[in-house]
């Protein structure tokens, strides 16, 4: 078992200190909501970050359960998929997707599945969406799809469709069933600086104030998914990335 504790003192609400003898600025993921571990107490001065590692290869029941009861109390979690690393919440956390909103300055953001049939109760798949789906998942897609009636109308907003992911990562599947719901997910992008996208400990480092825990699944990679337009009568790439289309 991995797991590491990194301990922060707000000053006022302008500095921090990150690590012993370090003080840097608050950056502008401060102005987001604080962590939820910071919930749990009377005082919002001492919280903590956690990083835990979690193998592929035989993913720990117990590091498992300590992603999901994050989830459950409306927490953030970075996780590794088969492309970049994404920040997530549970699909029905209302609090959790307006964290994620506030991140994404938006509601356009995937869901993550752990099967093709979880898929298709949130989403209308008919036959020739289904073909084409069980040829390319689990992969490096994320293919557009119309919204059924289960998807939260919050995690929605105006939108009509929703972007639906199935990666092929053992770790990010074994985190979806043990919390036994999808995920509302965005990427981790930094095209400046592509080892923030790749490097749990970097990510860890800088998304501190913004997730309640980093799930290091090992290095990830740094070509976005797939995208595919599902909802018209022809099927349309949006955007080239880690998937071939089959």
């Amino acid at each position: 078992m991995f797991l590491r504790f990194t301990f922060r003192t707000f000053v006022g609400c302008r500095n921090r200190i990150s690590s012993p003898g370090r003080i840097s600025d608050v950056e502008a993921w401060d102005d987001f909501p604080p962590p939820v571990a910071a919930d749990r107490g009377r005082s919002h001065l001492f919280f903590i970050a956690m990083l835990t590692k979690i193998y592929a290869e035989n993913p720990s029941p117990k590091e498992l359960q300590r992603v999901a009861d994050v989830l459950a109390r409306d927490g953030l979690v970075i996780y590794p998929t088969d492309s970049v690393y994404a920040i997530g919440c549970l699909l029905h956390s209302a609090r959790g997707v307006e964290r994620l909103k506030k991140i994404k300055g938006g509601d356009d953001f995937s869901v993550l599945f752990e099967s093709i049939a979880r898929i298709a109760e949130y989403c209308r798949v008919d036959n020739e969406t289904f073909r084409i789906l069980k040829r390319n998942l689990p992969g490096a897609f994320t293919f557009v799809l119309n919204a059924s009636s289960r998807v939260p109308a919050k995690t929605l907003g105006k939108r009509k469709t929703i972007g639906v992911r199935m990666p092929d990562n053992p770790i990010l599947k074994a985190i979806i069933e043990q919390v036994g719901e999808p995920l509302a997910s965005v990427s981790v992008r930094d095209d400046a600086e592509p080892e923030y996208m790749t490097d749990p400990d970097l990510l860890h480092e800088r998304y501190r104030n913004v997730a309640d825990l980093v799930v290091d699944g090992g290095p990830g990679r740094d070509v976005p998914s797939t995208v595919v337009d599902l909802t018209g009568d022809e099927v349309l790439i949006l955007r080239e990335g880690g998937g071939e289309l089959e």
